[in-house]
């Protein structure tokens, strides 16, 4: 308990506006312990990565019991800090998520990504209900007196294409960021967002580390650093290049003959 605490408390300031933490996503205890050897502060698991290198879609398709225990093996390969892509928590309702996230700080983990949509469906969640859901999550890491890193993510860039992105979007986002603080966030995800402008007025309008992920199209991470971004991720993208590597080494394998 006492490592865990120390890494959570560690993983947390690793947060620093313009020195933005990266987080080179992993799936499995095997590339958790590529990305540590290759000098990594703390290790993130990635919710599509997981699921693609288990057989199943994105989207809390994994069944929980197996999220834990790969989890929990991750846990166990690395000695850093570990946070936990855990999408919705696998419940709607408080209860469901503060005994899921009990059980998750169980495996070791030291932080969570926490979406606001609605999994397997296209709206979000109304801001006060998941700012409810935030509530939840940050009373059940506190109950378990371990001050996890509750990354709150919106979803609202994610569900649109990057030219549509408005300030209007930002506002609603903005006032998302502020009612998960309230509600015990530690830090605030736009994965999607890319506009140099938006991104940078977003982290002037919060008080919460802001998290972007290094999609293709997105700023260079020292453009990032720049704009006050804390935390840089790269979610599948890590999965896919490895999958793109396997399928060409295998393909030159097997066609030997030219």
């Amino acid at each position: 308990m006492a490592d865990q605490i120390q890494n959570a408390k560690t993983f947390t300031s690793l947060h620093k506006k313009g020195d933005p933490v990266i987080l080179f996503n992993i799936w499995d205890a095997g590339s958790a312990g590529a990305v540590r050897d290759a000098g990594a502060q703390a290790i993130a698991t990635g919710s599509a990565p997981v699921a693609m290198a288990q057989g199943f879609s994105d989207g809390q398709n994994v069944p929980l019991e197996a999220a834990l225990d790969n989890a929990r093996r991750i846990v166990s390969a690395v000695d850093l800090p570990v946070t936990l892509d855990f999408e919705g928590a696998y419940a709607e309702d408080a209860q469901g998520i503060s005994e899921n996230v009990k059980r998750a700080l169980d495996c070791g983990v030291v932080g969570f990504n926490f979406e606001d949509q609605i999994i397997g469906g296209a709206e979000l969640y109304d801001v006060a209900v998941q700012a409810k859901r935030v509530e939840a999550m940050r009373e059940a890491c506190d109950s378990m007196g371990i001050p996890a890193y509750v990354n709150a993510r919106t979803d609202i860039f994610l569900k649109a294409p990057a030219e549509t992105h408005s300030e209007a979007m930002l506002d609603e986002a903005i006032t998302r960021a502020a009612s998960y603080e309230a509600a015990g966030a530690t830090g605030f995800f736009a994965p999607g967002l890319k506009d140099e402008a938006l991104i940078g007025r977003l982290c002037e309008a919060t008080n919460l580390p802001v998290n972007i992920i290094a999609l293709p199209g997105t700023p260079a991470t020292s453009k990032l650093a720049e704009l006050g971004v804390a935390r840089v991720s790269y979610g599948p993208v890590p999965y896919r290049q490895m999958i793109k590597w396997l399928t060409e080494q295998a393909q030159a394998a097997l066609n030997y003959k030219g």
